[in-house]
């Protein structure tokens, strides 16, 4: 087989968070179907060079600010690509079309647009994920404060959960999952079970996450079948568990440590140079985990990833 075509494709995110997506226009292969505005890398380019060049020849805008983000290899019948994603989150100059196309601003978890091409699907759902991850920490706080503390965040933003706590006791853990799952369930947020499937259905969560050693005895996608769309997150420390959790289908990563932690002093870190090489080449989107606070979600985002995971500081 030949090697995939190098494409760079991106993600203009409005401060509402809306997405452009632009129509292919007539005379190009599938003309009328819904896109990422993007294109070929040329000979010599670097993926940076080829997007802003793009943007500019496509939407007549000037890129002040894009972030790598995932990276996915599509076979379509005329040729198979490697697009490689950025979010870009300031420009200058308002879009426009300059190569015949159609351009439309849509919300990811309402899209009202179609057909979209194949390919994006996937790109889409992961938009849906927020910019921060909160990871349960009742164990240490108490499952009362833990409670008032999720309050606390819910009325503050905080839209997806990684309900985790797992030395309590089976009967206190599933009582707390389940009013985890209710009080995130009245402010639209989602919510994610670190253990079995039986808890998370049992507790009406919206998915699972698998740690490390509960994926690596994974070989397929786990079933959440009381669920139209469910989530399924997974905890890496390496490019093999990452892989490993993308050849799962999960729907996005948790990688760390990315830097020093309390939890684990001394322990060796991935450092940003490293994390940011493994989230590049991740065709799902990776959370930075570890020694991080809400203020480092730019620095993050600048570093190829989706967003923070944060275990005391989502309830501070």
């Amino acid at each position: 087989m030949s090697a995939p075509v190098e494409v760079v494709a991106a993600v203009l995110v409005r401060p509402s968070g809306e997405v452009m997506l632009a129509s292919r226009p007539p005379g190009k292969v599938y003309a009328g179907y819904w896109e990422f505005p993007g294109g070929k890398v040329e000979a010599g380019e670097t993926l940076d060079v080829a997007l802003a060049r793009e943007l500019h020849e496509e939407l007549g805008i000037v890129v002040t600010r894009a972030c790598r983000w995932i990276t996915r290899v599509f076979v379509y019948e005329h040729a198979t690509v490697r697009l490689n994603f950025f979010r870009v989150f300031d420009w200058s100059g308002e879009p426009h079309p300059r190569e015949g196309q159609t351009l439309c601003w849509q919300q990811p978890d309402a899209v009202t647009i179609s057909p979209l091409l194949p390919a994006n699907f996937p790109i889409v759902k992961a938009l849906t994920l927020p910019a921060v991850l909160g990871i349960s920490h009742a164990e240490s706080l108490g499952v009362e404060v833990f409670l008032q503390r999720l309050d606390a965040a819910l009325a503050g933003g905080l839209r997806l959960i990684q309900l985790r706590d797992k030395s309590l006791p089976d009967e206190a853990r599933l009582s707390l999952a389940r009013e985890t799952v209710r009080r995130a369930h009245a402010c639209h947020a989602r919510v994610v079970v670190n253990g079995s499937v039986d808890l998370a259905r049992a507790a009406g969560a919206d998915g699972v996450h698998l740690d490390s050693a509960a994926a690596a005895q994974q070989k397929t996608r786990p079933v959440c079948d009381w669920l139209a769309s469910s989530l399924v997150g997974v905890s890496c420390h390496n490019a093999a568990e990452l892989a490993h959790a993308a050849a799962l289908d999960a729907d996005y990563a948790l990688l760390s440590p990315v830097l020093p932690t309390l939890t684990h002093p001394g322990a060796p870190t991935l450092g940003w140079d490293s994390f940011a090489a493994l989230a590049a080449s991740s065709p799902i989107p990776v959370y930075g985990l570890g020694g991080l606070e809400r203020s480092d979600g730019v620095l993050a985002q600048s570093h190829g990833a989706h967003g923070v995971a944060l275990l005391r500081g989502a309830w501070t």
